[in-house]
């Protein structure tokens, strides 16, 4: 099986945030509403209704192609795109396949610590389609049109994905991009970003092997999987003599497999046409350059930020996928602004890892610049030796919890109050070294014969006797002054 070289392409659709559909002046978000609710004569297809270009979801596709290091196309057009099925009543959606309004780009992955890139083909601005339902034990099925005129991206990349695990890692790359880029919400648990998988296998390394497409995947661990069984598959199958037949395919989640559906359908049984009822987007120099200028800080430009305060890796990807998670609020921003104390801005982002995402994910904690800021206090305590690293997480997430902004007489007389803060004093540190010593006299030899490894166990029996207050850099000090090292 080492002899095949898989080769995975994906089309991602991402449905913009406009508030209005692509052409109709209807409302957007589908996810709460009552079915065939959001729709109007434009959606249904009827005779005479004209679409009108919704403005801002051009905008928005400018801004993915510069999210993908490329300007958009200074000329695009509309074609229809015709197909038959009950979810679209116009009988073909409006899309683009010539002429799109992004052409080219990249998307830069690392898998393995190897960097990688990803060329992206193009990018289309389209509608979507309705929503069959087939009600379970029913000899009948139900269709929902809320979502008719979506506006939606189809970002297809190059065949450049040779792993699944360098597919789960393109997948996500682009949430992050469509999601700092800030032009979807890109949830995934409703469909506004869905992955389809185009994967083949070939012993010849200039050759591509037939293709199938999963499709509408809806998590980077869905995309990962699909992408190994069917690699799997495809193998086995040629290696019993059978032959591979392109055609789409669906996910089985439970079942962690795919599954036939129908037979992949080429360009020209869609019968592209041009629209005839929309016009081409003309887009002059001016307006590329102001949505340019009012890019956001991308990913990587993140990353190249963090680097400089010597975050782990790990860090640095959690900072950036919680960053996704949140609306509106920018903790990212609030590291940023303090990275002339390089040092503080270091240990915030790992509180923030640490202390704040867990609560985030785990309870309904909603934290705002006052609650940061009381970081930056309990920061300031723990330079000032008045805080174990220990007592500072668990102060962090006692005063972001219990949602506590501010304490009458100070962060510090608060801390104090709940002993979280060390003691320094030397004269009762020392009594509680002098005890300690003679309860453990072989670890106090060892100490005084050299044997540097046992204090360790004297700053943690001292951290016990004082219940976690004794400063622990004054404890070992005075552990070396007693035993006279």
């Amino acid at each position: 099986m080492s002899e095949y070289q898989a080769t995975i392409g994906i089309e991602c659709h991402v449905q913009l945030k406009t508030k209005t559909k692509l052409f109709a002046a209807v409302g957007n978000d589908a996810r709460d509403a009552a079915p065939n609710t959001l729709i109007s004569h434009i959606c249904l297809g009827m005779p005479g209704a004209l679409p009108v270009l919704n403005e801002k979801a051009v905008e928005y596709a400018m801004r993915v192609a510069f999210a993908f290091n490329v300007a958009p196309q200074k000329y695009s057009y509309f074609e229809r795109k015709h197909y038959f099925y009950p979810d679209l009543p116009k009988g073909y959606q409006i899309t683009q396949l010539q002429k799109p309004i992004v052409k080219g780009g990249t998307v830069d992955i690392e898998v393995g610590g190897q960097a990688k890139t990803v060329r992206i083909n193009r990018v289309q601005l389209e509608e979507d389609a309705g929503k069959n339902t087939h009600p379970a034990g029913k000899d009948y099925s139900l269709v929902d049109l809320n979502r008719a005129g979506t506006p939606l991206l189809e970002i297809v990349s190059e065949p450049d994905i040779k792993s699944p695990a360098e597919a789960k890692a393109y997948a996500r790359e682009l949430y992050l991009l469509m999601k700092y880029a800030d032009v979807s919400d890109v949830d995934l648990y409703h469909g506004h970003m869905r992955f389809d998988v185009n994967v083949s296998v070939s012993k010849d390394p200039n050759a591509f092997g037939l293709r199938t497409e999963t499709k509408n995947l809806n998590s980077f661990r869905s995309v990962e999987k699909a992408a190994e069984y069917e690699i799997k598959r495809q193998i086995e199958l040629l290696e019993k003599g059978g032959e591979v037949v392109q055609e789409t395919r669906g996910w089985d989640d439970a079942k962690q497999k795919t599954t036939s559906q129908r037979s992949k359908e080429e360009a020209h049984d869609y019968r592209y046409m041009p629209d005839p009822d929309i016009p081409p987007i003309v887009l002059r120099d001016e307006n590329i350059q102001l949505v340019k200028s009012e890019m956001p800080a991308m990913p990587s430009e993140w990353r190249v930020k963090f680097k400089t305060l010597g975050l782990d890796t790990a860090i640095t990807e959690t900072l950036l996928d919680a960053e996704a998670e949140l609306d509106g609020l920018s903790y990212l921003k609030f590291i940023e602004e303090r990275m002339d104390r390089p040092e503080e801005a270091k240990q915030l982002a790992i509180w923030y890892v640490n202390v704040l995402v867990p609560l985030m994910r785990e309870t309904d904690f909603v934290f705002d610049y006052k609650t940061m800021s009381l970081l930056s206090t309990v920061f300031d305590l723990v330079k000032a030796n008045k805080l174990s690293s220990t007592n500072a997480k668990l102060l962090c997430a006692e005063l972001v919890s219990t949602n506590l902004v501010a304490w009458p007489e100070g962060i510090e007389k608060y801390a104090e109050k709940k002993g979280y803060i060390q003691v320094s004093d030397e004269n009762e540190i020392d009594k509680i070294v002098a005890q300690v010593l003679a309860d453990n006299p072989k670890a106090a030899q060892d100490v005084a014969a050299g044997e540097m490894k046992a204090i360790g166990f004297l700053v943690g029996q001292v951290m016990k006797e004082s219940k976690g207050k004794a400063n622990p850099g004054v404890a070992q000090q005075l552990i070396k002054k007693q035993l006279g090292v």
